[in-house]
């Protein structure tokens, strides 16, 4: 079943360059090839998970919901290992890996960060954070300068989150890869001033808690001048995102930024839409505690 997993592994990647589909998601392959495999194989994976549940790790509350989860896997190095399947196929740009057990370092994924972020193209698509019935989810780091896409295979079975495989790759050419468009503007909005002046839209939305009645949310807009003295301060070495199972469309032209702080009550959300041919931010909501 390894050799069979790693095999799969191999031939999706090669294959990659020459396949269209891929510059849509190029990831889709390997989530396909993970589902396949099991599937294939009257569930071999599943028996594996299953043997585990049993003999080692066993569910707990926080499998009921994946944001539980996951910081529990990020902050306790026992429940990490406990919760990988080893060897985990690792593919690393071009070169096909496995880690075993013994080799495992923990990751901290974004546990360390005072914030995490999350992308989405509507905002219905941000109710998908808490839904109980996921079974796949993909955990990534967009790493800004050297346009590399780190993604973690997460995936409930028995009840039980394990993580199943990881991806390094880079992005695709400029405009074609996920999240490229949109990464590209975002990297110099975040980080030049003047180029970031020159994409907000005036007036800018702005949604935040009454400060007068806490359960209240008080809209009103910003100038540039407003928004310059208000404006937090935005990641602008990497971004991570938790794919719940939202679409985050190369050609689509609106794009939610939310950022929420860790185990700080910081909670701030960017919404950007694309208006001829130019990205620009429109809508900031701040409902920090």
């Amino acid at each position: 079943m390894k050799k069979i997993l790693i095999g799969c592994v191999v031939l999706v990647c090669l294959s990659a360059c020459g396949n269209k589909k891929m510059k849509m998601d190029p990831f889709e392959a390997l989530t396909a090839m993970v589902d396949s495999v099991r599937e294939d194989s009257v569930t071999d994976v599943a028996d594996t998970l299953s043997s585990l549940v049993h003999k080692g790790p066993q569910r707990v509350e926080a499998d009921e919901l994946f944001d539980d989860f996951i910081f529990n896997y990020a902050l306790d190095t026992l429940f990490q290992q406990q919760r990988t399947v080893f060897p985990l196929p690792y593919y690393k740009v071009d070169i096909p890996l496995k880690i075993e057990k013994k080799d495992w370092e923990h990751d901290p994924l974004f546990a360390r960060q005072t914030c995490y972020t999350l992308l989405f193209d509507k905002e219905e698509d941000m109710d998908l954070v808490g839904d109980t019935a996921l079974s796949s989810v993909q955990v990534e780091w967009i790493f800004l300068d050297t346009r590399m896409v780190k993604r973690y295979y997460f995936q409930r079975i028995h009840g039980v989150w394990m993580l199943e495989a990881i991806n390094l790759r880079e992005m695709e050419s400029e405009g074609k890869g996920e999240h490229q468009d949109f990464v590209t503007f975002y990297s110099s909005f975040a980080s030049d001033s003047l180029f970031q002046g020159k994409h907000i839209h005036t007036p800018l939305q702005f949604v935040t808690l009454d400060p007068d009645d806490e359960f209240s949310i008080l809209e009103t807009t910003l100038d540039l001048n407003q928004w310059y003295a208000f404006r937090p301060s935005l990641p602008t070495d990497k971004l991570s995102n938790i794919n719940y199972g939202q679409k985050n469309e190369d050609l689509s032209t609106t794009k939610i930024l939310k950022v929420n702080g860790v185990s700080n009550g910081y909670s701030n959300i960017f919404y950007f839409r694309k208006r001829r041919g130019e990205w620009e931010l429109y809508k900031y909501e701040d409902s920090s505690m």
